[in-house]
């Protein structure tokens, strides 16, 4: 026998509008214009005027209704906004570079395949990853021709000799070797760097100076020093030197904020934001068509679709400008919040512990949507521009009672090391009793958990002789 029941539930689901919503969040300002430029092509119910640089309806619009819903739009976003890019330089990449020097070289047309191969491969870093066999065999593949280990070998070291010092290299310590061997004049102190890599890399790259010290027993300890800081001044990374300053990049902060009179005034950095409306157009021809929608299929189905992206035109209207409220709701709080920090010019010691919740708590919107707008938003003082989340740190109590952020610690952190003994580095166990002594109650790994944050290495990795 079959048992019929009825039960209810409660679920909560998003609508489309708010998905939308979501998602605007989480777009940063230089690629919300691609956004709606992106909407305009899709949706022929919104329009683009270029004569304002605000999202508004016009007047005589604003009013218009579909069937039983009643849509009004107010303009709020400024025309008054000065957008701030600041450029970095334009150049080549890596690999544009090191064609190039190929080309000022007499060698055979199988030569230049097998260079073009190997350039091919090196990786943003300036290191060739792929073995030499694999290298071969990709040659096999793509010319149809194999190779000799010597000739690749060859070509390698060819290329090995292009700037940046050290571009080919298949590992550290012969990136290093590279370096010094394409040093110019070889004084003592240039040589003795040279056998520390070859002959006792492993004590060097662990910093065991004493060991080399003794292993180098007939050398002048300063002149193995003065080996040590030639070293230490050679490139680890010599493809990231040169790509590091060749990239197009633009940063356009999302905020900008300027204190006039005492007071600070938050603003969305939007210039380049299109004008858009919905089209006066598809609300006439929906206007004209509800009367005789029901007369045929065709007047139905037109109905529909004008009724559909005239809805679309709509929410997508209403979720940018609760995107906006929304952003400048959320800078307006962190200011309120951290108004010491941002009064006294972006100095560390005034900022205070801030989590997403307190944020939330005053905008009275979900932690989740906190998070979606800080993740990516930057912001533009007078004193320099200020990723959102860096104003989000924990919190620690002083032995006075006193709440200070954990960037605070860091900072001190940081003050530590940067003057402590580098012959007797600091241990995180000596760095704990000199926060004890200083009124912080720091726990050890808490002081190892910031210190690998701040990509600082452990204190045998700091000595220095």
């Amino acid at each position: 026998m079959q048992n019929l029941s009825i039960t209810q539930n409660l679920n909560q689901k998003l609508s489309p509008q708010q998905i939308q919503f979501m998602k605007l969040l989480q777009v940063s300002s230089s690629n919300i214009e691609g956004i709606i430029k992106k909407e305009l092509e899709a949706n022929p119910a919104l329009e683009e005027e270029s004569n304002d640089l605000s999202i508004e309806n016009e007047s005589n619009i604003d009013d218009f209704k579909l069937d039983q819903e009643s849509y009004k739009t107010k303009s709020s976003f400024s025309s008054e906004n000065k957008n701030s890019e600041i450029p970095f330089s334009v150049g080549s990449s890596l690999n544009e570079k090191l064609l190039d020097q190929l080309s000022y070289l007499k060698i055979s047309e199988k030569e230049q395949i097998i260079a073009k191969q190997i350039i091919g491969t090196i990786d943003e870093d300036g290191y060739l990853r792929r073995d030499i066999e694999s290298i071969i065999d990709d040659i096999a593949f793509a010319e149809n021709f194999e190779a000799e280990i010597k000739e690749i070998e060859n070509i390698l070291k060819l290329i090995q000799s292009f700037d940046p010092p050290g571009i080919g290299a298949r590992n550290l310590k012969e990136c290093l070797v590279i370096q010094l061997n394409n040093m110019e004049k070889k004084n003592q102190e240039e040589i003795v760097a040279l056998k520390i890599i070859t002959d006792f890399y492993d004590d060097f790259i662990n910093k065991h100076y004493d060991k080399i010290i003794s292993k180098l027993s007939n050398t002048n300890k300063e002149i193995i020093k003065k080996g040590i800081q030639i070293i230490k001044n050679l490139n680890p990374k010599p493809g990231g030197s040169m790509d590091e300053s060749q990239h197009t990049e633009y940063l356009i902060p999302d905020f900008i904020l300027k204190k006039e009179e005492s007071k600070f005034h938050v603003s969305l950095s939007q210039n380049n934001l299109p004008k858009i409306k919905v089209s006066k157009d598809y609300i006439s021809m929906l206007d004209g068509l509800k009367l005789n929608k029901n007369e045929n299929e065709n007047n139905k189905k037109s109905y529909d679709f004008i009724k559909q992206k005239l809805e679309s035109a709509r929410w997508f209207i209403d979720a940018l400008e609760q995107r906006q409220n929304t952003l400048i709701n959320t800078m307006n709080a962190i200011i309120e919040l951290q108004y010491e920090f941002f009064n006294n010019s972006g100095d560390n010691n005034f900022i205070k512990p801030m989590i997403l919740k307190d944020i939330a708590n005053i905008i009275k919107m979900d932690i989740s949507t906190v998070s979606r707008i800080v993740s990516t938003k930057v912001i533009q003082t007078d004193f320099g521009v200020y990723q959102l989340k860096d104003f989000f740190s924990e919190g620690h109590i002083t032995k006075n009672g006193e709440n200070i952020s954990n960037k605070k610690i860091k900072k001190l952190l940081e003050k530590l090391i940067n003057e402590e003994d580098k012959r007797e580095p600091l241990s995180d166990e000596k760095l704990e009793k000199n926060f004890k002594e200083k009124g912080y109650n720091i726990a050890r790994r808490t002081i190892s958990k910031y210190r690998e944050q701040l990509k600082i290495p452990v204190s045998r990795l700091r000595k220095e002789i």
